[in-house]
């Protein structure tokens, strides 16, 4: 059996407890960061459902905890160590924008080029390596013990994107489900894509290749050799990336299939079936045979990137301390499709001034 994490011997959950009978708001001081700056963990919901801790640097989610069939609690997150490796890693759990995922050589908005951060290939990932959102300290403007909300403003200029760009986004958690809701609003005409870079592994800890996943889509968005799309999509039918029935993780990972050989495992955009465009319909479906825990994820966005942590750096721990190892987590990214500015057929992620960004995720978990 996968050791089981009892949440009321954690810290959070030990601060949760006294915040219910003595203080006014659900945070503590979680760690500083190398320039000096505190910052606070806030630990939404009770000890009879879900549970969820969120820092202000990033929005970064350190621990859901939901019960078990063992009627133990699990941290559903692969978590990190400490601040110090969430400040270094940068997209670990965290809020990523203004762009998640890659764009290629920069982006044209009204006839003026802008080439934005981009590594020795032209590529810029998440934003920037040197700029994450995910390492800022957002504002805190409202907070309670079901719902946190922050905000950031980036300026013009910002990770090399024009305009000054106002997000908000609100965690807020029932029994079995911590909802995202992101709004973001500009002064001036860019692109916007928001996401949180979470990974889960529902048994807490080890290997996710025998967790199984199902996913709402029948198509992927394929890549040439930087992981750039072609603007093509490519049905899953017959492919490792068919998920229309659930499978186990570990059959497909490691298939000689081209794209899952280029990425050298899942890291794609697949490409959601929608009621209706920004319909909050089911995306992925996600079980661990042995804990029992099932998640299942909503959300508007029309797209969501699969990562099976193909390339873990040495020397990361996890927050038990151990060392994180290739396939110990699985990234559900939910978002518009990479490359979107540059490619025509792609649902559009122009924010314009007077318009206003709004895009929902739901984690909604069970036991059973």
């Amino acid at each position: 059996m996968h050791p089981a994490i009892d949440c009321r011997l954690t810290p959070e959950y030990r601060f949760f407890a006294n915040f219910r009978g003595n203080c006014s708001v659900p945070r503590t001081l979680y760690g500083v960061m190398k320039d000096g700056a505190p910052v606070h963990a806030f630990t939404l919901g009770g000890q009879a459902g879900l549970a969820a801790t969120i820092l202000d640097m990033g929005g970064t989610i350190t621990a859901i905890s939901v019960p078990a069939l063992d009627g133990m609690r699990h941290n559903v997150v692969l978590g990190l160590k400490d601040l110090a490796a969430y400040e270094a890693s940068g997209w670990w759990n965290c809020l990523i924008g203004r762009y998640a995922n890659r764009l290629k050589n920069g982006v044209t908005i009204e006839g003026r080029h802008y080439p934005l951060s981009q590594d020795l290939n032209g590529v810029t990932l998440h934003g920037g390596r040197g700029s994450s959102w995910g390492t800022r300290l957002w504002d805190v403007v409202e907070e309670s013990t079901t719902t946190l909300r922050l905000r950031l403003m980036s300026v013009d200029g910002d990770q090399g994107f024009p305009g000054t760009v106002t997000t908000e986004v609100t965690y807020s958690v029932t029994e079995d489900s911590l909802r995202l809701d992101y709004a973001a609003t500009s002064d001036a005409q860019t692109v916007v894509n928001l996401t949180n870079h979470i990974y889960f592994n529902l048994a807490g800890d080890g290997s996710v290749l025998q967790q199984e996943l199902q996913l709402n889509a029948d198509g992927i968005t394929p890549t040439d050799l930087r992981q750039i799309p072609t603007g093509q999509v490519a049905p899953v039918a017959g492919t490792p990336f068919d998920f229309h029935e659930a499978a186990p993780i570990g059959t497909r990972v490691d298939s000689a299939d081209p794209q899952m050989a280029l990425a050298r495992g899942l890291d794609h955009n697949f490409v959601l079936n929608k009621t209706a465009t920004g319909a909050l319909d089911w995306a992925v479906r996600m079980r661990d045979v042995e804990s029992g825990i099932r998640l299942e994820v909503l959300t508007t966005e029309p797209g969501i990137q699969v990562y099976s942590a193909n390339n873990v750096k040495p020397g990361q721990f996890n927050a038990a301390g151990q060392q994180i190892q290739k396939r110990d987590g699985l990234a559900l990214e939910t978002q518009h499709f990479p490359d979107s500015p540059n490619q025509s057929e792609f649902p559009s992620t122009l924010l314009r001034p007077g318009e206003n960004f709004r895009s929902t995720t739901i984690f909604r978990f069970a036991a059973g």
